[in-house]
């Protein structure tokens, strides 16, 4: 054991969690805060256009691009082109995405429900913070 190493910390190559690696990658793409919010915008107003959702979230062109990309290769999210003029393009949760809007909802409820909780916590911490950084 290496200095400063733990016993049982180390998970992603235990036998017992051989998946863990792979776990880890699916929830950091689904767990990031816009995947989230792309999500329950799909779930709450059906087929949105790149820049409805753009809008809708406040997001760079970029940050959209590259989280809808992902999500899209993920196989939560599908990707309809129209060859119209000019090119329209829509964005809709697929089957796996539809699966994903409980867990999605539930963690947004919860965020709702917590909020006025969690502003509380961040005063008192910062606070604290602050009247030991005088005392110092």
């Amino acid at each position: 054991m290496s200095p400063g190493h733990k016993k049982g910390t180390d998970m992603a190559n235990a036998p017992q969690c051989a998946d863990c690696k792979r776990i880890n990658e699916v929830l950091s793409r689904v767990g990031d805060r816009w995947s989230v919010l792309i999500v329950i915008s799909l779930a709450q107003y059906g087929k949105m256009r790149f820049n409805q959702l753009k809008r809708h979230l406040g997001i760079s062109q970029r940050m959209l691009s590259l989280t809808l990309r992902e999500l899209e290769r993920d196989g939560l999210v599908s990707r309809t082109y129209h060859p119209t003029i000019p090119p329209k393009v829509e964005y809709d949760l697929t089957e796996l995405g539809q699966s994903f809007r409980e867990p999605v909802r539930a963690l947004g409820m919860w965020a709702l429900e917590n909020l006025s909780r969690i502003d509380e916590a961040r005063s008192r911490y910062d606070a604290e913070a602050e009247q030991a950084k005088k005392s110092a």
